[in-house]
């Protein structure tokens, strides 16, 4: 694994810097990649400067980043970018009461820990899957038994009385002398009676009184559960005690156990360990930095002879070493709560509800690659939350992820800048856009002509394979083989978009060409290819009118200097400067890149690159030599880009270290005999608040039922033949105004579902979903009511 992303072309080649080779590491002369070779423009992104603030040199969003955490239920944690700050310190200055531009108060006393030291040190306790465990606090285990402390009060507080009053008229003697006969039968008439000393008798008084007061305690003790009371009460505050010390004085961690001094270098790069421990206790690094930094040992620690490179580059550039190719080390903006040492992003809180498990219950719901590598789908109609509280969030934190060598991310969206800033990403495709800096490869960066007619033909036809011949799309990329394959065998390249319509068409004039040039350069193979997919045409069934008709959407003005493929541009100069192609197989990188759809305009077009990057990312993702980046594709709107080989490249990306998120505003927008696979296909799955009844059934049915315990209450009327008793009854009656009823409760254990299809439907809250998880290794959540976007 390379300790860090080199830079990279839009086609997917990489190509190392002359001064730092990957994450930045100086790379020595002769190594891998030195080929002297001048390096291509990096993408658009933040530059690399470094402006020399004594005494070392500024950080971008080191104060902006974190703040201090405290104990609670796991909602602590650096604080999220409310607005884009300068970068270099805590805050801008302010003005004072008089306008002198006095400085703010610090964030943090100057003797404590800075705000990433004491992030780093926020316990992290093992919890149940997708919990937020930045500051998590288990709840104690639940009793069935536990009184109400209101009922436990005022029980304590009844029963004290009552003994109060008992012991009263026992002293007061309006209960008689007889609870006195054991003291006066256990004593001599000598020591109460006669003119002798009645210290014994006075003190064995005492003592009696004592012993009685003793037994009322303990029965009306025990009837109001005061030993209960106590143990509350004492660990109640032992609690604000522990919270309070800790918050006046916390107590720092052992030297060798202290994240903030990189215990982990210290055995094999002391001074690396001693540099990075001084950028933080001076607040010059943040959590971006320390994820690539550390990132990056790990990848020394599995390529021990990158160690002198590795202790090098944190001497000479400290907190900024193993920088992003893009020389980004932070988000212009932050929207959510990132935990970049566990690589989560907080989505929400779960309700404080009988119907939640109890670990969830009021604590931080959050998502990591563990669980997106399964893949996650969420449902719900517009307004509900899935862009802004779901997708937003997730994109935001796989970016910084990318900035930490550990992620690369597609988000594919209609709605642009709102999902994030272009600042935030490194490539930003808008086909269509006049002023778009890149395009997309249409044939996925590869030379093989099977593998690009694979992939283009599940993008133009796969939402129609069930109407076509063999019920998938292997017949049209036959034809689409036939086309391309003789082409590139003679141009060197893929056809363009009108060359690929016009031989789909069957144009006689281009069909003739290109069997000429195919005979003169002798390609008798690709010859008969070209002759097979001619003899085809006009017959019933045949694909080429289907093919020809869905790439003339792309065929369009708007389009027209898009989709060129690699090589084409060059042989024709005339046409102006052209795009950078992108390609989806610069997934190898840590690259963050934005693809904008014409949905406005051109919404089945849309349709049709949708359905073209999902099917070129499952193919890249699992190709990829490298699989210690987590890749992962947002599809912010999947509508019409489910098909039945598109669930199946989904099966396989749990184990390519890769996933997919996709939203939908119903089910509906699949094909009926796809939903169910579908959500079977994934392993995180979400249904927001106003979801429709079918699909909520869909989701009612996957999550299946659980055993739960029904009690059923009777009350019966109680008729007593005895005199005495009716006589009770009529006085209970006439100070109750009720018959007096004998209670009977019967328990039943019953299979129920877990959200039925109208409780999805009728009785979500607004902003809330209920979702499920699932990790990697098989663990597997129950259903979660959660409040999204706190």
């Amino acid at each position: 694994m390379e300790m860090g992303s080199s830079r990279q072309d839009t086609d997917g080649g990489t190509s190392g810097s002359p001064e730092r080779g990957t994450h930045g590491l100086p790379r020595q002369a002769g190594g891998p990649g030195g080929d002297g070779g001048t390096p291509p423009p990096l993408p658009p992104g933040p530059p690399p400067g470094r402006p020399p603030v004594p005494p070392a040199r500024a950080v971008p969003g080191a104060g902006g980043t974190e703040t201090g955490a405290s104990p609670g239920r796991g909602t602590h944690g650096p604080a999220p970018h409310a607005t884009e700050t300068s970068g270099h310190g805590h805050g801008a200055a302010t003005p004072g009461p008089h306008g002198t531009g006095t400085p703010p108060r610090p964030a943090h006393d100057p003797r404590s820990a800075p705000p990433l030291a004491a992030w780093l040190r926020t316990p992290r306790p093992e919890t149940e899957p997708g919990i937020w465990r930045a500051g998590y606090e288990p709840l104690p285990e639940r009793d069935p038994d536990r009184i109400p402390a209101r009922q436990l009060l005022s029980g304590a507080v009844v029963s004290f009385l009552i003994g109060w009053l008992l012991w009263s008229l026992l002293w007061n003697g309006y209960l008689g002398s007889y609870w006195l006969w054991p003291l006066l039968a256990l004593t001599p008439d000598s020591w109460r009676t006669g003119d002798g000393d009645k210290t014994p008798f006075l003190v064995a008084m005492t003592l009696y009184y004592g012993l009685v007061i003793a037994i009322l305690a303990g029965i009306f003790g025990r009837l109001g559960h005061w030993d209960e009371v106590w143990r509350r009460g004492v660990a109640r505050l032992r609690r604000t005690r522990r919270a309070a010390t800790a918050a006046a004085a916390p107590r720092p961690p052992s030297p060798g156990e202290d994240p903030a001094d990189w215990p982990q270098l210290r055995g094999a790069a002391p001074e690396a360990a001693e540099r990075l421990a001084a950028e933080v206790r001076a607040g010059r690094m943040n959590d971006v930095d320390q994820a690539r930094i550390d990132r990056a040992w790990q990848s020394v620690r599995s390529h021990p002879g990158r160690l002198p490179a590795f202790g090098e580059e944190v001497r000479r550039h400290g907190a900024g070493a193993c920088v992003h190719p893009s020389g980004a080390r932070d988000l212009p903006l932050r929207a959510a709560r990132h935990d970049l040492t566990l690589r989560q992003v907080r989505i929400g809180t779960g309700a404080d509800t009988e119907r939640n498990p109890h670990p969830y219950r009021g604590a931080g719901i959050a998502l990591d690659p563990g669980l997106l590598a399964t893949s996650a789908l969420a449902v719900g109609p517009p307004g509900a939350g899935k862009t802004s509280r779901l997708v937003r969030p997730v994109v935001e934190s796989l970016c910084l992820q990318a900035l930490a060598g550990q992620a690369a991310v597609v988000a594919v969206t209609a709605s642009g800048a709102r999902l994030a800033p272009d600042d935030a990403f490194d490539v930003v495709v808008r086909p269509g856009h006049p002023d778009s800096r890149y395009d997309l490869d249409l044939y996925g960066g590869t030379r093989d002509p099977d593998e690009a007619a694979a992939v283009l033909a599940e993008a133009l036809v796969g939402d129609l394979a069930a109407a076509l011949p063999g019920g998938d799309s292997r017949r049209a990329a036959t034809a689409l083989a036939q086309i391309t394959g003789p082409f590139q065998a003679v141009h060197g390249r893929f056809p363009e978009v009108p060359e690929l319509r016009e031989l789909l068409d069957g144009a006689e004039p281009a069909v003739a060409a290109l069997r000429d040039a195919l005979e003169e350069a002798g390609e008798r193979g690709q010859l008969r290819e070209l002759d097979a997919y001619a003899r085809q045409l006009g017959r019933p069934g045949e694909v080429g009118s289907l093919l020809a008709d869905r790439i003339a959407l792309l065929d369009r003005p708007a389009f027209a200097d898009f989709f060129v493929p690699e090589g084409a541009r060059s042989a024709d100069p005339a046409r102006g400067p052209a795009h950078r192609p992108f390609s989806l197989r610069a997934l190898e990188h840590p690259l963050r890149v934005r693809i904008d759809l014409p949905e406005r305009g051109h919404a089945e077009a849309s349709r049709i690159l949708a359905r073209l990057v999902l099917a070129q990312f499952t193919d890249c993702a699992l190709a990829r030599e490298d699989q210690s980046l987590f890749a992962a594709l947002v599809l912010d709107d999947a509508a019409q880009t489910i098909t039945p080989q598109a669930l199946r490249g989904l099966q396989r990306l749990r184990s390519g270290h890769a996933g997919v998120l996709l939203t939908l505003r119903a089910l509906d927008e699949v094909p009926e005999g796809l939903r169910g696979a579908l959500l079977g296909a994934v392993g995180c799955r979400m249904v927001c608040a106003g979801v429709t009844p079918w699909d909520a059934e869909h989701f009612a049915e996957v999550w299946g039922t659980e055993w739960v315990e029904i009690r059923d209450v009777t009350n019966r009327q109680l008729v007593s033949d005895e005199p005495f008793t009716r006589v009770m009854h009529a006085v209970r009656r006439l100070a109750t105004g009720r018959h007096v009823t004998a209670e009977s409760v019967t328990v039943r254990t019953v299979r129920r579902e877990r959200w039925s299809a109208s409780d999805l439907a009728n009785e979500l809250p607004a902003g809330h979903a209920v979702l499920s998880l699932t990790t990697v290794r098989g663990e597997r959540t129950p259903p979660v009511l959660t409040r999204l976007g706190e």
